[in-house]
Parts: C-alpha cells; sequence; structure tokens
C-alpha cells in the first residue's frame, strides 16, 4: 500500500493556508508521510494553468486542491469531470489517475456537512447567498441538495449570479437585485465571497442589514472571526465559522488523494492549532 503522498494547493492568495498542517498531520496519524506544497501563483491565465497541471501530472503529485481564484479556470482544463463538479462548474480538488486529471468538488460536501446540523434546528425560510463564482457555486448547490425553501443568490458580477440561479431555478434559486434584497426576511445568509479575508477588513453585508433571528455564515477562516460573523454575533444572530468547511473539505479531498480516511480528530487539531497561533473570538 503506498504510504508517500505529495500532494498541495493552487491559488492566491494562500500564505495563510491551514491545509499543509491538516494533510500532513492527518497523515502522519496514519503511519504515512505527505508533503502538501503550497502552489501560489498570482494572475495565471489558461496557459499558465495549463503548465502547472502539467507539471502535477508529471511530477509524482497524488494530487492538488484549487482555491480563489482558479476553482473555474481549471474545469475545461481537465480530463475528467465527477458528477457533482460537472454540474456545478466548479473544481476544488484535483486527483492524479494515471496520466488523467480528474476535478472533484469537496466544497459541496464539506458544507454541506457543516451546515446541516445548524438548518435541523434554525427556522426554514430564504437564505441568502452572497457570492456566486467557485465556492459559491458548491454552497449552493450543497443547500439546494438540503432541501432549502428558497436561496436568493448575489453576487456583484450580475451574470454569474444569474447563472448560478439558472442552474437551480428547479430547486428554488432566485437572482436578488442588490445584498439587501437578498438578505431582507431571509432566515439565514452565507458569504461565499473573499470579502474579509485578510488583509481584507470589510464585510459583504452592512451591519444594518443583520439580525438576530437569523443565522449567518462565513467560508472565509483568516481571520475565523471575520466581520462580518464578528458584527453577526454582536447582534446575536447564531453564527457558524469557516473552520468546519476547511476539515470538512479537506477531509474529503485528503481521501481522494490517498484512498485513505483521514482522522477527524488530527485534521480538527492540526487546523485549530494554526488558527490559534494566529486569530483570538471575540468577547
Amino acid at each position: 500500500m503506498r504510504d508517500r503522498f505529495l500532494t498541495g494547493l493552487i491559488g492566491y492568495p494562500i500564505a495563510h493556508s491551514a491545509a499543509p498542517a491538516m494533510h500532513e498531520q492527518a497523515a502522519a496519524a496514519l503511519g504515512a508521510r505527505c508533503h502538501y506544497q503550497l502552489i501560489e501563483v498570482k494572475g495565471a491565465g489558461r496557459d499558465d494553468l495549463r503548465a502547472m497541471l502539467d507539471g502535477i501530472r508529471r511530477l509524482g503529485f497524488a494530487g492538488v486542491n484549487v482555491t480563489f481564484p482558479y476553482k473555474e479556470a481549471v474545469v475545461e482544463l481537465l480530463d475528467d469531470l465527477a458528477l457533482d463538479a460537472r454540474a456545478i462548474g466548479a473544481v476544488n480538488t484535483i486527483v492524479v489517475d494515471g496520466a488523467r486529471l480528474v476535478g472533484h468538488n469537496t466544497d459541496a460536501t464539506g458544507f454541506a456537512r457543516a451546515i446541516e446540523p445548524l438548518l435541523a434546528t434554525a427556522p426554514r425560510g430564504p437564505i441568502a447567498l452572497i457570492g456566486a463564482g467557485g465556492v459559491g457555486k458548491a454552497i449552493a448547490f450543497a443547500l439546494a441538495s438540503l432541501g432549502v425553501t428558497e436561496l436568493r443568490i448575489f453576487d456583484a458580477d450580475t451574470a454569474k449570479a444569474a447563472q448560478l440561479a439558472a442552474q437551480l431555478q428547479d430547486r428554488h434559486a432566485v437572482q436578488a437585485i442588490s445584498v439587501a434584497a437578498a438578505v431582507d426576511g431571509a432566515a439565514g445568509l452565507v458569504n461565499a465571497t473573499p470579502v474579509g479575508m485578510l488583509p481584507s477588513r470589510d464585510t459583504p453585508v452592512p451591519d444594518a442589514l443583520l439580525r438576530p433571528s437569523m443565522w449567518v455564515a462565513d467560508v472565509v477562516y483568516t481571520p475565523l472571526w471575520t466581520p462580518l460573523l464578528t458584527a453577526a454575533k454582536a447582534k446575536g444572530a447564531n453564527v457558524l465559522t469557516g473552520r468546519d468547511l476547511a476539515i470538512n473539505a479537506s477531509a474529503d479531498a485528503f481521501k481522494l488523494f490517498t484512498g485513505l480516511t483521514p482522522p477527524h480528530g488530527a485534521m480538527a487539531n492540526a487546523f485549530d492549532a494554526v488558527m490559534a497561533a494566529r486569530y483570538s473570538a471575540p468577547a
């Protein structure tokens, strides 16, 4: 059985990523070795991405993760797509299968597991999704799979929001004309944009639109407590940080890369150690 794995992450900016610690410590807990290489490239075009993927194919990688801003751009450069990734139109995990590169989406599976307990206890109602890019698409499909009553999608790129709403129109998804329209009367809110990720200290939703009766989730985990979540907590809203999404998505990717089931505790401890060294929760 193979016990040494070369994996990594393509994106920008990614120096803050907790993924190397999670993957490497999960492997160590299983008696295996994993090196997780950050491949940080700014402004990569199609040819740049193709060259990187050719390198992944040739250099002995078991696979790589893909993050902002390349989750959609890599789709057409792969040899095959898993059914979920094909439906979503975005990839965050690429597995090297012989000479073939196969795209998967563990953002969707990871977010579904993270949000399901909250949805089980929260009042039902419309959910506002801010962001229709790579991770936004995955989250929209995850929420649709969990049977939300209405999904209101807003993106500053109106064409992206319209396309995603059209993809899910049979599952009660609509395009919102503004952040305010998406959030008005919503039972829950998900930020699927990089707004609030350091060095940004902005928020995708004005504080005045937040209410104590709603829940608020953020995919950003650098910092874990984004300006959005800090404001939502101050309003008395139930909040979900990006922690569980990050851990779950990484666990699913690890299994795809290695064929091994990672110990959840080892991944969670690795993530928490990285966060503890950098950030603290608000009082």
